[in-house]
């Protein structure tokens, strides 16, 4: 019998692929409250890049990748000097906001954070927004940007909500790929055509390892792998704006495709199930969900699955820190999410180390009553060695309704409880914290904390006139709309 060998048919594009486009062209029921969450993330997201350029690691990778390069209508790199080609902005971008791990958080069956999109959105629209000008058309407006980043949020986090790409290997960054080529992609002006093809690329990058998250191999990349992805994002925008073709069944191609290459093959879950099953599974359609939902990190640059154990731990602290030499063990209960990513022993290498770290993070703060990211550096850390002996008599256990509580759409807790034991017998109280304070339930009391933060994170850069300015017009809610991007984004220019 001869061998026919493979069909050429081009197929449809897949479906998940169809979706993503026709929700970024056509959805406009946007609730009012996912926009006013946005006009808040879009707040705690630029506070987060300007408090990150205090640090070199960070601000070395900054600027143009040949030194004197000048860019007409370049994008630009809020708190910095730096007008750049919009890719390069994008980086940029993405980077500062990432670096500190302090901006907002999706949990799920995947994790992230999709406020990394923002690097790709601001670079594009400020990029566009100047060129229109030049042209003597409209500019875009920041609530095209604020848009943009609902659509964003969307994307990803319901891609993310059954569909864990940790347990094969693979980062969250890839979503921020796709997340960012899709909104670039229509903000540039693409029809449904480009944009499929354009998230079909992005698609094709998907071999996105998380080998740097974890030990022994945690380390800075982590600060900058977002950017990078946003970047990505509207490089490959502009590819598919020159009438690329793109990959139709990316995902579904039987050997080829992404579900077999990377994503089912190596699955447990997945690997038992026929080939006509070994695909993404979808718990809702896009919609503004996420953004009505998402967790903002108002009190500590920690990884997030951590923060209301920070809190636990701030509450612990008058009681204990009297008697840190008398602490006998400490006992950790969490969910199971938080232990496979962050619970750690032995010696942390770096910073990144140490804020991927649950008994670091829950240590600093029993110690010294708060966590900042200067505590994760080297000379705090090298300063402090009873960090790392109360590391040693923790404790970690899983509660499993934490775990079912984690998962629940309708509760969405990140729940963490801590109990300190003394060598006379005696304890603490165990003080259990079900909800962060940057969770949807606690939106009243947080967002007056996120304003504060804002605040402090804008005068870490600007004289307090300017930033007392900014921060006013980030709170008016119809002039921060109706405001030209370019004229927002010369606010932040050094």
């Amino acid at each position: 019998m001869s061998k026919q060998g493979e069909r050429s048919d081009r197929p449809d594009y897949d479906n998940v692929i169809q979706d993503i486009a026709d929700y970024v062209l056509n959805y406009d029921d946007i609730s009012a409250e996912a926009t006013n969450t946005a006009r808040y993330c879009l707040m705690d997201t630029l506070g987060c890049g300007l408090l990150a350029l205090q640090f070199p690691e960070c601000t070395k990778h900054l600027g143009p990748l040949v030194q004197g390069t000048q860019v007409p209508n370049g994008a630009r790199v809020p708190g910095t000097q730096f007008a750049l080609d919009p890719v390069k902005a994008a980086w940029d971008i993405g980077c500062i906001i990432r670096w500190l791990d302090f901006n907002d958080t999706w949990l799920a069956a995947e994790w992230g954070h999709p406020s990394d999109n923002l690097g790709g959105i601001l670079a594009i629209a400020d990029h566009l927004s100047q060129q229109r000008i030049a042209r003597g058309q409209t500019p875009l407006t920041m609530h095209d940007v604020l848009t943009a980043m609902i659509k964003a949020h969307e994307i990803q986090g319901v891609i993310a909500l059954d569909n864990s790409f940790n347990r094969v290997g693979l980062c969250h960054v890839l979503l921020v790929r796709i997340a960012t080529t899709a909104v670039v992609t229509h903000m540039m002006g693409g029809n449904r055509e480009q944009i499929m093809a354009a998230i079909s690329h992005a698609w094709v990058d998907g071999s996105a390892l998380r080998t740097y998250r974890h030990a022994p191999n945690a380390g800075s990349r982590k600060s900058w792998a977002a950017g990078d992805a946003t970047s990505r994002g509207v490089r490959l925008a502009d590819i598919a704006m020159r009438d690329e073709m793109g990959i139709p069944s990316v995902l579904s191609a039987p050997q080829w495709g992404f579900y077999d290459v990377a994503f089912s093959h190596t699955n447990k879950d997945l690997a038992v199930k026929p080939e006509d099953e070994r695909q993404f599974s979808f718990q809702r359609p896009y919609g503004c969900y996420v953004m009505e939902n998402i967790l903002f990190k108002l009190s500590f640059p920690a990884e997030f699955h951590a923060q209301t154990m920070c809190e636990a731990a701030v509450t612990l602290h008058n009681e204990v820190k009297d008697r840190l030499q008398d602490i006998e063990r400490i006992e950790l209960t969490t969910h199971e999410s938080a232990i496979r990513i962050i619970s750690k022993h032995g010696t942390l290498a770096n910073p990144a180390d140490r804020d991927h770290c649950l008994q670091y993070m829950t240590a600093v703060p029993l110690i010294f009553g708060n966590l900042t990211a200067k505590h994760y550096e080297d000379d705090f850390h090298n300063t402090n060695p009873l960090i790392d002996a109360l590391r040693e008599k923790m404790e970690v256990q899983e509660d499993e309704r934490y775990s079912r509580d984690y998962h629940d759409p309708n509760k969405r807790s990140i729940a963490n409880a801590l109990q300190v034991f003394f060598t006379d017998g005696t304890a603490t109280q165990k003080v259990e914290v079900e909800y962060p304070i940057g969770h949807r339930k606690r939106r009243e009391e947080g967002m007056p904390v996120l304003e504060d933060k804002f605040y402090n994170n804008l005068l870490s850069r600007f004289p307090q006139s300017r930033s007392i300015s900014i921060f006013e017009l980030c709170r008016d809610e119809n002039r921060l709309h109706a405001m030209a991007v370019n004229e927002f984004m010369d606010a932040f220019v050094i």
